[in-house]
């Protein structure tokens, strides 16, 4: 290919200094070189100009005062500037970019964020071990549609749960009122036993036992399983979130890898309570759950945010 007489010229003094400092023993400066990324954004910490945080694999640099605004969203003014690549490939799609050592798409760090006062059994292992049981989970559609559905299901357990802090349901009243005798099982661990749990406060008992069978899991005879262990208690709500429609059309998956929107995976989970004006308060609580936590994971949250 010809080059102008400029080009040329660039390409030789580039060439000299790369022969030059292998010559003395200095590093030769390559394209390919990358910057340690900074400290995380963090939407509650302020930056001036000239600060730099680093978020989604770049280093931004804010051009003046700034809070909460995501590094990489154009916002009113356009305050982040020079997306420089750190750490690891610019490409979220490369193999080569490690990414967070988890696999997952939210990293532990975020997650953290998303549930500062959270109960400890609730465990980010737990979540990433129970991944492996559903792996379309937040690996469908490329990277903004994976993050919109790990946001539009934790900002959903969050609303269940009073934010992953609740294990089992608090009003005792109610459990035995989770005994569907009319199934062909019956109720083997008892009247009041199949009260929620887990993430998605899993009840009744024919959920047990159809979470239990797609699992593997005795959980129709041993539904204190889901209060006992961590990983089986997030298999159970990503069974629900993955597979279940419950009195909606559709999975919670399925509607945020097809562009159905989140209000459709509040209508699955608890539609018939809540939306279409059964409770807007409610239903507006899980809308701004999951428009915080797209915040936190870098990206917008996408239309069809109501039920």
């Amino acid at each position: 290919m010809l080059r102008r007489p400029r080009q040329r010229a660039l390409a030789l003094v580039s060439a000299l200094f790369t022969t030059a400092a292998l010559a003395i023993g200095l590093p030769a400066v390559t394209a390919d070189a990358q910057a340690p990324c900074a400290a995380p954004w963090d939407p509650g910490t302020v930056y001036t100009g000239g600060d730099v945080a680093s978020h989604d694999g770049r280093n931004w640099t804010a051009q003046w005062w700034t809070v909460g605004e995501t590094p990489g969203t154009t916002g009113q003014w356009g305050v982040w500037r020079d997306a420089v690549p750190c750490g690891g490939s610019d490409d979220p799609s490369d193999p080569t970019d490690p990414g967070d050592p988890s696999g997952f798409i939210v990293a532990e760090s975020q997650f953290d964020q998303m549930f500062p006062g959270r109960n400890s059994f609730y465990t980010y292992q737990g979540l990433v071990e129970a991944t492996a049981s559903y792996p379309a989970f937040t690996n469908t559609g490329g990277a903004a549609v994976e993050k919109r559905e790990a946001a539009a299901f934790l900002a959903n357990i969050g609303h269940e749960t009073g934010g992953l802090v609740h294990i089992v349901e608090q009003n005792t009243g109610n459990y035995p009122h989770y005994c569907d005798s009319g199934q062909p099982y019956g109720c083997p661990a008892g009247q009041a036993a199949y009260y929620g749990r887990g993430p998605m406060q899993l009840s009744w008992n024919f959920n047990y036992n159809a979470a239990g069978d797609a699992l593997g899991l005795p959980l129709l005879t041993d539904p204190w399983l889901v209060e006992q262990d961590a990983t089986v208690a997030w298999q159970t709500a990503l069974w629900y979130w993955n597979t279940q429609s419950g009195p909606g059309t559709m999975s919670g998956h399925t509607a945020m890898t097809t562009g159905a929107g989140f209000g459709e995976s509040i209508r699955s989970i608890n539609g018939a309570l809540e939306c279409d004006g059964g409770n807007p308060a409610q239903v507006q609580n899980r809308i701004d759950k999951y428009r915080q936590f797209t915040q936190i994971l870098g990206v917008d949250p996408g239309g069809g945010l109501g039920c």
